[in-house]
Parts: C-alpha cells; structure tokens; sequence
C-alpha cells in the first residue's frame, strides 16, 4: 500500500502535464496552426499563445504564411516550329487563407507545378523559338495571370513567375552561334566600309581644299610677279627715257652682254656670226633709228663723256672678241672630236673678229661705203 500511493501520485502529476502541455499551444510568428475538434475543423491558431481542449482538439496543418519560392526541374516544350526547347522556371506565392489551402486541395505545391507547367507549354507552343527567345516579359505575365486565377480559391497568392532558362537544342545552338557572329561579320564589314567612305571623302575635301588654296596662292603669286615686273619695265622704260641714251651707248651695253651671255652654263655651242661687223652695224642703225623717232640726242654731259664711254666701250670689245674667239675654237674642237679629226666639208671658216671692227661706227662706214 505504501508504493502504490507514490505510484498513483506520480501517475496523476504524469497525467496533469501531459494534459497542459496539449492545453498549451505556442504558434511562432508568420504562420498559422488549423484546428480540428474531433475531426472537424474548429478554428485557425494566431501568433503566439494558445489554449486547446486536451485529447479533443488537435492540430491538423501548420501553415508558413511568408512568401515562398519554389524551383520547378527544367521541362521539355514544343514551339510552333516543332523545335523542343526546354524551360526552367521560378515560382514565388504565398498562403492568404490557411484554411482554404488546407481542405480546398490536398497538396498545393504538386498543384501549382503542374498548373505551371501545361500553362506554360499551351504559352510556348503558340511561339516560335525566336519570339519565345525574345518575349519573356509577356510569358511571365500570362503566367502569373492564369496561376493567380487558378490558385486564388486555394488561398494562395502567386506573386512572380520567372523563366530562368530558354535551351535549345544543341543543334539549334550552333546555327544561332553561327548566325550571330555572321551578323556581326556583317556590321563590321558595314562599319567598317562607313568609316573608309568617310576617311576617303574627308580626304578628297582636303586635296580639294589644298588645290584650290594652292590655285589661290599661284594666281595671287603670278600677279605680283607680273605686277612687279610692269613696274620695273616701267621703271626702266622711264630711266631711258628721262636720260636719253645715245647710240654708242646702246651698243656699249650690248658689247658688255656677250661675255655674259659666252659664259652661260646652258650654253654648249654658241655660234659666232662671221659678219659680225655687219650685224653690229644694223644693229647700231636700228637703234639709231629707235633714238631718230623718240627724238634720241645726246645730251650735252653725255658729249663731254664720249671720249670716256668710247674707251669703255674699246676694253668691252676687247673681251667680247675674246670670248667669241675661245667659243670658236670650243666649236673647232667638237667638231674635229665628232669627225674623227677630219674637218667637215662644206663649211667655210669663219673670218677673225676684230675688236676695231667692232668699234668702228656704222655711220662712219656707211659714209666710207
């Protein structure tokens, strides 16, 4: 008798905190317990703490009311050009009513990945590959719109589809590769010929640019040039005239141009007029004609200084004769280098030029004539 009372004390404490701890219900935060008494539903457990009736009520589901994220393995799809693609999706919901969602379906996660995946096939298949590549936006809505319809009497709220991935075939693939980079062949083989049409015009605007400032510059050269020379010819033109120059002293002028013009690089073979007196004296004529029409007279200083000029004339003479002499015999030796050293035939040789034939006065031998 004596150990069957602590037995039976014991027994009875056993029993009493069996019977709270079933009273006692503590629901965390973000979900909710369902009830049942005696098998049917009799209310919905609130965050935190609970009573229940022991061994009468029970705890038939305990839902997660966040938001959840479900990941569906990658399912085959056929397109409208009977291309099978396969697709991988991303599902977000949450529960809005635990009660709904307990005893309107049995599983509810199996319900909405099956729903997903004939929506989304009866979607792709009205695409083709390409448009389903590039509209992935407008498969989601659709999604979401036929899921949130669906799953609304459930109690859950579908609040996002995403496609994760659209792959094609293998095959399909590398066509796609191979089209891609024969499009971006393309454009910059377009690039690249813009950019050569335009360095070749900008080119062509600068040559022509350059040619017609070129052009400028010449024809704006010419004329100073021939603007300079007008002014000196003038100039030259107005010193003659103002001084007034006798006939001896054009001739002496000429007389100075011949070494001048003997000793020109450029000048290979000169020839010597053998009537050299003759042709100074036409020329003195001419001349004397020239100074007869502009009415040329010596002026009295120029008188005073004929003796003087007469000289300088005498050692021009001199050095012309000289330097026709040494051009004759240059000529003599070509061409006896060019015959062999035989003299060519035919050919007279040319008279001595004297330097008193050359000072002779033209009008003096006209008289003597």
């Amino acid at each position: 008798m004596e150990l069957v009372i602590p037995v039976l004390l014991i027994g009875i404490a056993l029993i009493g905190v069996i019977t709270l701890a079933k009273a006692l219900r503590i629901v965390p935060q973000q979900r909710q317990d369902v009830v049942e008494r005696l098998g049917r539903y009799k209310r919905t457990l609130n965050p935190g703490l609970n009573l229940l009736v022991p061994f009468v009520d029970s705890v038939r589901t305990k839902v997660d009311m966040r938001e959840q994220v479900v990941s569906f393995p990658p399912q085959p799809v056929i397109t409208s050009d009977n291309l099978v693609v396969s697709i991988d999706t991303v599902l977000y919901f949450k529960v809005v009513d635990s009660v709904r969602a307990t005893y309107e379906i049995s599983n509810f996660l199996q319900a909405i990945e099956q729903l997903t995946v004939t929506t989304l096939r009866n979607v792709i298949g009205s695409l083709d590959l390409e448009r389903a590549l590039t509209s992935r936006e407008e498969i989601n809505r659709h999604l979401s719109g036929v899921l949130d319809e669906t799953t609304g009497r459930w109690g859950i709220k579908v609040t996002r589809v995403e496609i994760k991935a659209i792959e094609p075939p293998p095959s399909i693939r590398d066509s796609m590769e191979k089209q891609m980079r024969a499009e971006r062949d393309r454009r910059a083989a377009i690039l690249n010929a813009e950019g050569h049409k335009q360095s070749q015009i900008l080119t062509a605007e600068g040559e022509k640019q350059a040619a017609v400032l070129r052009a400028d510059g010449d024809r704006q050269a010419r004329i100073l040039q021939a603007e300079g020379q007008a002014k000196a010819i003038r100039t030259v033109f107005d010193a003659i005239h103002t001084a007034n120059p006798s006939q001896k002293v054009l001739a002496y002028q000429y007389l100075q141009a011949l070494p001048q013009i003997a000793n020109g690089t450029a000048n290979k073979v000169w020839i010597v007029p053998a009537e050299l007196t003759k042709a100074l004296e036409g020329m003195g004529g001419a001349l004397g004609g020239l100074s007869q029409m502009v009415g040329d007279a010596p002026s009295p200083k120029a008188s005073d200084d004929a003796s003087a000029v007469e000289r300088e004339a005498a050692e021009a003479a001199q050095a012309a004769a000289a330097a026709a002499q040494e051009i004759h015999n240059e000529v003599r030796v070509a061409e006896a280098q060019a015959t062999g050293g035989k003299a060519p035939q035919g050919l007279p040789a040319p008279e001595p030029v004297s330097p008193t034939s050359l000072l002779n006065d033209p009008a003096d031998q006209r008289e003597r004539g």
